[in-house]
């Protein structure tokens, strides 16, 4: 397993990290490749990547759909974030990518792999694991 330290900027923030990604398991051999992201407030997806337009999209759609101003339940003093927690469920914590024969991910044309982030400014982990 392969670790890769992410620092976001922004509280809701879409990182495309292909290359990222694409360099950790350059140098391996297997099927596929999981990208995992150990937190509950951010999470992984695959999506446009040739137009940046496309991740703030995402961010805004997101903070549409999971507003902040709801009657949340989970209180934290200092750190109201549940609906953080939601927006990462949505997006989910993981992605798993097939490796062609060159050991490249196969990713569509304009296909790209992004962390999402919910509760940032923060620094964040993803871990990428080739799978047998």
């Amino acid at each position: 397993m392969r670790e890769l330290r992410i620092r976001t900027e922004r509280q809701s923030q879409l990182l495309d990290i292909t290359r990222d990604v694409r360099a950790a398991v350059a140098d391996d051999e297997g099927a596929a490749v999981l990208v995992y992201v150990p937190h509950t407030t951010a999470g992984v997806t695959i999506n446009e990547h040739a137009d940046p337009a496309v991740a703030r999209d995402f961010e805004a759609a997101l903070e549409r759909i999971v507003e902040d101003g709801w009657e949340w339940q989970h209180h934290e003093p200092g750190e109201e974030n549940a609906p953080t927690h939601v927006r990462a469920s949505l997006m989910g914590p993981s992605v798993v990518v097939p490796l062609a024969d060159d050991g490249s991910l196969a990713l569509g044309t304009w296909q790209g792999i992004f962390f999402c982030e919910f509760d940032g400014p923060r620094e964040r982990s993803v871990y990428v694991s080739v799978l047998r």
